[in-house]
């Protein structure tokens, strides 16, 4: 391994590291995303926590930390494996990040990112396995190990000299996920839509209470 690969490994663990989600949630005023919800500092946990606004800024700083570095590795001429090396130390920094008390999430996004510098159209195909997935079952855990187990295969029609670190970021998100998968097989894995419909629906009583009582 080359003083630049190294390099670029450990900047990528570095930048991976800062949790946008808790970030963005304090700027917000948000409950801290590790504490609350699922407890997953990532963007789905956020937009129940917050609303689509503050998960979309989440959403993208989380792919900036995977598109960054790898990019930036891509462009100095680092060869396709170390690439994926790269790519897997910033969903590492991500699922356990130096700066956070190792508390990181599911790194999905971060995952997404360092995997958009092969190509939009990989990113394309993935984005749309798990919107596809989600739609359809309303799990957002659904959508990423389907995307993770897919991802290899649309690699391998698009650029296959990626393909063995796409299957190595993969192998790590469906790792992530294992709690994601007991719960999905026990029935008790949570959708999205009804977190977020119970948060709502919490929100309108409250509101509907505050008004009865100063109306009375």
């Amino acid at each position: 391994m080359t003083a630049l690969g190294m390099l670029m490994i450990v900047i990528a663990y570095l930048l991976g590291s800062i949790s946008s989600a808790v970030l963005i949630c304090r700027i917000y005023g948000l409950p801290d995303p590790r504490e609350q919800g699922s407890g997953n500092p990532g963007a789905t946990n956020v937009f129940r926590l917050g609303g689509r606004l503050a998960a979309a800024l989440v959403l993208l700083c989380d792919v900036l930390k995977g598109t960054i570095p790898v990019w930036a590795s891509y462009l100095l001429g680092i060869n396709p494996f170390l690439l994926g090396l790269i790519g897997i130390a910033a969903c590492l920094g991500h699922i356990y990040p130096i700066f956070f008390h190792f508390r990181g999430g599911k790194g999905v996004a971060t995952a997404l990112g360092a995997i958009a510098p092969i190509g939009l159209d990989l990113m394309g195909m993935m984005l749309g396995t798990w919107l596809l997935a989600l739609l359809v079952t309303g799990y957002s855990s659904v959508g990423a190990i389907l995307a993770a187990l897919f991802a290899p295969l649309f690699t391998w029609f698009v650029k296959p000299q990626f393909t063995m670190p796409v299957a190595m970021l993969s192998c790590l998100i469906i790792f992530r996920h294992q709690d994601n998968i007991k719960r999905l097989i026990n029935g008790t894995e949570q959708k999205i839509w009804n977190k977020k419909k119970k948060r709502d629906d919490r929100e309108q009583r409250e509101k509907r209470e505050k008004r009865e009582e100063q109306e009375s």
